[in-house]
């Protein structure tokens, strides 16, 4: 018997992430000064300062998906649709309940005039989110908002 609480607190912190190492909105990636420097720029409204550091991040960890959403989303904001389309789908691709992803891949949509595939970011979000979510809720007023200006 004494030796099983030191083996349940051992396994109870070997499954508890080291939160010290990780990058602020993030449950998986580890701190990378880059990511974060892109996200200061990125929250400053500076995405084409963003975009060579999301780069940068990405040639030295190709599957990061915080780094290709974020790369979308600066790429979306500068009009490229194109490639946002293609980095929100490679983040996905990696995770596909990656919060970020959804919601800016669900807004390119109604960007886009296509309502049902911004829906079905909102389902994806809906499941993901199992007691609500900033990122649902964000989504789902943008839904609501275009259906208003759209008569839906």
């Amino acid at each position: 018997m004494r030796y099983i609480v030191p083996l349940v607190l051992a396994f109870a912190l070997a499954l508890t992430p080291d939160t010290s190492v990780l990058a602020a909105g993030s449950s998986s990636t580890p701190a990378n000064p880059d990511l974060a420097q892109a996200q200061k720029l990125i929250d400053s409204d500076d995405y084409a300062g963003a975009i060579p550091l999301l780069e940068k991040v990405l040639a030295a960890d190709p599957k990061n998906a915080d780094a290709l959403n974020n790369l979308g989303y600066s790429q979306r904001k500068l009009g490229d649709r194109e490639m946002a389309l293609k980095n929100y789908e490679a983040a996905l691709a990696i995770d596909p309940e990656h919060l970020g992803a959804n919601e800016y891949l669900g807004e390119l949509y109604l960007e886009m005039d296509q309502l049902d595939k911004a829906e079905a970011r909102l389902a994806v979000l809906d499941k993901a989110c199992l007691f609500g979510c900033e990122e649902y809720s964000d989504l789902e007023e943008s839904i609501e908002a275009y259906k208003a200006a759209h008569g839906g």
